[in-house]
């Protein structure tokens, strides 16, 4: 099996969050802009109702409406009247200065005549304004025409939940969790920011078209309720919903709007409301002095623990109930009745196979995939403002008003660029992010501010970074935010007004530098600006379009498209070398790597073009792509000391030490990778090379920890079994080898080959044949070819081992005849010079020498010296195995010239090479680094130094001896057992 390869990318996100302005779009109104209001029209009644789209809530009264046409402050015109409220009336108005749709909602003139009133109103605006978030409509301003006061609001199409509960009578449990989850988003917003609802209900709350869930009138019944208003409407209807503290005339704080959202989560979960009395005062009263009937017991099919969320939320003393809606979320991510692990991966295509084994090695790079339970909740990193403490960021979808299709999928690579110029900071694979967003319940896989939010809660990412760009005339706006992911809170906002759409590249680094400072980026802005101002030295934006769609294509596993569009944007511009490198990326993943070395060169060439940072990660991805590990490992070692907060440097640099087999070292960088953005590879890496060290204990709690915060990750499981194996514990690994079984169609094909390893292992010859045989049934049949072809050799040599010597040539040749990888064609050649097919064996040899990377020829030396061993030409042999280690370093090339020197009768020299094979016994659990197991080539070790200590004349012969039987004895069937007991004496 050939190793897949890694991609380079430059973790690159985009960004979400509509800043509040929903909207649909309208074309420009015809109507002048300098019309004057027309008088006000006689009220014909009440409106009934909230219609779609309204804004606000409660009872109606009489108020003057304005006429359709009407044009406010020479800006906005009256299209529709969407309702009557306490506060006044509410329009659909259009916006021309913005060319967006707003809610404008007019003052009540007694209100407005207020003095005081008014100026308390400002402030609650004023409040409320600081609270962007795309579950809380947003404030824009308020506003004056011709004496009338009025506020404009973000529009939403939608319905309103009083309307859904009496069409529907009550939501699923998973709907149901949904609705509250984004209610506590907009709470956790608000409380944030000291701003708190007071007047929480179904009516101010409002689902869109795409289901996002709106809470309105933030900070409106605070502004009545501090008067002392009782007027008629004013707060009809919310007695309902008011906490009993409330009720009382208490100082209320956070704590009342959580129990409003109990309430609301109750009514949704049953249909009905808790305390069902003769009146709205009953009620209240019942609900200041008793605890509410658990949803459970109302309504069936609702989960107990679920219920007992909805029971903390409303419990009558304050003091007991959550004290935060962040509180509410963590319960609801662990305990809610859609939570499960969703591990997702993209899963690179090769050639010739769509193997669940092919891209294991693959999970070692980073890049590439990564995995997490949406609902495993851990320990948050909250960003500190100390340079050199790494911090993880994730940028979300960026919002376009722009109307130009080009800056779709445009910015976020720019912003991640820039973002990556502080040394601590790293981005968040935005590929990983939305596939998790894709599990989220009703997830699209879009990376808004809430589902990009909930990503980052789930991967312990400090920070979420959202923004928009809209046209204004021919300047473009650009504005983005840093929001803490745990609190919501903003953590920094910048705005940049770039003159032309080609000057938004270079203007992205001017938007980004506030940002950077914020987290931690002590580095001025005017340096900040000359390190990452040529991060996007492109000749025009179509040229970095095409290479964000290319990324969103890679990171979508669209392979063939991602190659495409690189395509595209390096012959726009033939000097962009991130286009090269991610075209070479692709190639890998398409099988073809000689593409993706002449790519990789090609983007070399242009390196300049790139920041410090990804000339770094360029180098070391060529080093790597072309299997140069001690180089490799040297780039990412500068990589990781200069940019220390560098996940892909560790990462990486973890696989470029293991090939150099410096197991120890690549588990410590492989746990600095994950310490800055944890997941179930990384943690699965740490586990494997922990293991290979020799360090069986330490991957054997590494994958225990795997078990319980990825339960179903396959690769938890065959880790924990690789950990057992190395220790002896032959009986737990077999079970851990069946509980994989039942994990997934994956984890069942990964148990056979570690089941028939096993049974081989303790010579269970005939056990393992028939599992392999199985396999290659299935292989052949599912056109898999290459594990087909893998498991074919595996057959052969425990059928040489048994003396079947013409099956094992048989089964060699069909090996061969599925696959032509590295390394089926070294194992089959190996079992045909130990067949005495020299002739065949050779000319394998020969093909592998030409290949240019060290492995390949260090094979090729083994094969040579296997067919001189054979010959009984043991100097040879011993030179070309000797040859072969100094070319690459390998386990089997160590028990090659243990064997070589054994015949040669150098019994000293041979005891040294087995004692080396005993030691680094923990690369044995999988010889080719690919997690596909051959523990069963250790046994024969104890066999060969048995012999070697024999001819030395030591009594440890018999100990190895003994091992050997203690492996293989049990089982009856190895021919060599009675040579063995004779041997001993038994």
């Amino acid at each position: 099996m050939s190793d897949p390869k890694p991609e380079w990318h430059e973790t690159e996100t985009k960004i979400g969050g509509d800043f509040g302005a929903t909207a649909v779009r309208s074309p420009s109104s015809s109507s002048s802009s300098s019309a004057s209001p027309v008088p006000y029209a006689p009220s014909q009644g009440t409106v009934g109702g909230q219609s779609q789209g309204t804004m606000g809530g409660g009872s109606f009264f009489s108020a003057p409406l304005f006429a359709m046409g009407t044009v406010l402050a020479n800006r906005y015109e009256i299209l529709q009247v969407l309702g009557q409220g306490g506060m006044g009336a509410v329009y659909k108005a259009y916006d021309r200065e913005l060319e967006r749709f707003v809610a404008l909602k007019t003052i009540r003139p007694e209100l407005a005549g207020n003095t005081e009133m008014l100026a308390r109103f400002k402030q609650e605006l004023i409040l409320a304004r600081q609270v962007a978030h795309r579950n809380i409509v947003r404030l824009y301003d308020i506003s004056e025409s011709n004496g009338v006061k009025f506020i404009t609001m973000e529009y939403v199409e939608g319905e309103d939940f009083r309307g859904i509960l009496r069409r529907e009578g009550k939501l699923s449990p998973e709907e149901s969790v949904n609705v509250i989850r984004q209610i506590c988003f907009a709470l956790q917003a608000a409380h944030s920011e000291g701003v708190i609802h007071r007047d929480l209900k179904p009516q101010n709350i409002m689902r869109d078209k795409q289901g996002r869930v709106v809470v309105m009138d933030f900070g409106l019944a605070r502004a009545l309720e501090s008067d002392g208003m009782t007027q008629t409407g004013a707060l009809l209807g919310t007695m309902e919903y008011m906490s009993p503290e409330q009720s009382r005339g208490e100082q209320v704080d956070c704590t009342s709007d959580i129990y409003a959202a109990g309430l609301i989560f109750y009514e949704l979960l049953t249909g009905k409301m808790p305390y069902a009395a003769e009146s709205a005062l009953a009620s209240l009263m019942k609900r200041a002095q008793q605890r509410a009937i658990p949803v459970a017991e109302v309504e069936r099919g609702v989960p107990r623990n679920l219920s007992a969320v909805v029971s903390h939320c409303i419990e009558p003393d304050k003091r007991k109930r959550y004290q935060s809606a962040s509180e509410i979320l963590v319960d609801l991510e662990s305990l809610s009745p859609t939570a499960k692990t969703a591990i997702s991966f993209v899963v690179p295509r090769r050639a010739q196979t769509s193997s669940v084994y092919k891209w294991v090695t693959l999970a070692m790079v980073v890049l590439i995939v990564a995995a997490g339970g949406y609902f495993g909740w851990r320990k948050l990193r909250t960003p500190k403002v100390v340079s050199n403490s790494p911090v993880s960021v994730l940028v979300a979808d960026f919002a376009n008003y722009t109307g130009d299709p080009e800056f779709d999928d445009t910015l976020e690579p720019m912003v991640n660029v820039a973002l990556e110029g502080a040394k601590f900071i790293n981005a968040y694979n935005r590929g990983t992010a939305h596939n998790l967003a894709a599990k989220l319940p009703q997830g699209t896989g879009k990376l808004d501010e809430q589902s990009a939010r909930l990503v980052a809660l789930s991967q312990g990412v400090s920070a979420v970074i959202t923004g928009q760009i809209s046209r204004r005339g021919d300047e473009y706006e650009i504005s983005a935010m840093a929001l803490d992911s745990a609190s919501g809170n903003v953590i920094a906002k910048s705005e940049v007004m770039a003159a032309s759409k080609n000057d938004v590249p270079s203007d992205i680094p001017k938007l980004i530098a506030p940002l950077r400072n914020a987290l931690g980026d002590a580095t001025p802005a005017s340096q900040q600006l000359v390190a990452a101002g040529g991060a996007f030295t492109a000749s025009s934006l179509e040229v970095v379009h095409q290479y964000g769609i290319g990324m969103e294509e890679q990171l979508a596993g669209k392979t063939d498209e991602a190659f495409k569009s690189f395509q595209k944007a390096a012959g726009l511009d033939p000097t962009f070398a991130r286009a090269y490198a991610g075209m070479s990326s692709a190639a890998l993943k398409m099988g073809r790597p000689q593409d993706a070395e002449k790519y990789i060169t090609l983007a070399m060439q242009h390196v300049d073009h790139m920041t410090d940072r990804e000339q770094f990660r360029v180098r070391g991805f060529y080093y790597l792509a072309t299997e140069n590990w001690q180089k490799c490992a040297d780039d990412y070692t500068k990589l990781s000391e200069r940019y220390p907060g560098d996940n892909i440097a560790h990462n990486n640099l973890a696989v470029c030490l293991s090939k150099l087999r410096n197991f120890a070292g690549a588990a410590a960088e492989a746990k600095k990778g994950d310490h800055i953005q944890p997941n179930a590879i990384t943690a699965a890496n740490i586990a494997f090379f922990s293991s290979y060290s020799g360090d069986f204990n330490g991957g054997q709690q590494e994958a225990e920890r795997i078990r319980q915060k990825y339960p179903t990750f396959e690769f938890g499981y065959l880790a924990l079994a690789f950990a057992q194996v190395g220790q002896g514990q032959l009986s737990a690994a077999e079970e851990t080898y069946q509980a994989l079984e039942k994990v997934s169609p994956v984890g069942a094909a990964l148990a056979s080959w570690g089941l028939a390893d096993l049974d081989s292992y303790q010579g269970r010859y005939s056990e393992a044949s028939k599992i392999l045989e199985q396999g290659i049934a299935t292989d052949l049949a599912g056109k898999n070819s290459d594990d087909a072809a893998e498991k074919l050799v595996c057959l052969a040599a425990n059928q040489l081992w048994l003396g079947q010597t013409k099956q094992g040539v048989s089964s060699a040749e069909k090996a061969l005849a599925n696959s032509q990888s590295v390394k089926v064609r070294f194992l089959a050649a190996q079992i045909l010079a130990r067949a005495g097919q020299s002739a065949k064996a050779a000319e394998l040899a020969k093909a592998l020498t030409s290949d240019l990377r060290a492995e390949p020829q260090a094979y090729a030396k083994i094969i040579d010296g296997d067919i001189a061993l054979k010959s009984g030409d043991f100097r040879s042999a011993v030179q070309a195995f000797t040859a072969a280690n100094k070319l690459f370093d390998t386990w089997i090339g160590h028990m090659e010239l243990g064997q070589a020197y054994l015949q040669a009768k150098q019994f000293v020299e041979a005891d040294a090479e087995f004692d080396t094979c005993l030691k680094r016994r923990g690369e044995a659990l999988s010889l080719f680094l690919d997690q596909v197991p051959t523990y069963e080539y250790l046994p024969a070790v104890y066999y060969y130094q048995g012999l070697a200590r024999e001819g030395m004349k030591s009594p440890g012969a018999a100990d190895s001896f003994r091992a050997y039987l203690n492996l293989h004895g049990p089982a009856g069937e190895d021919p060599l057992l009675p040579e063995i007991r004779r041997r001993i004496g038994n």
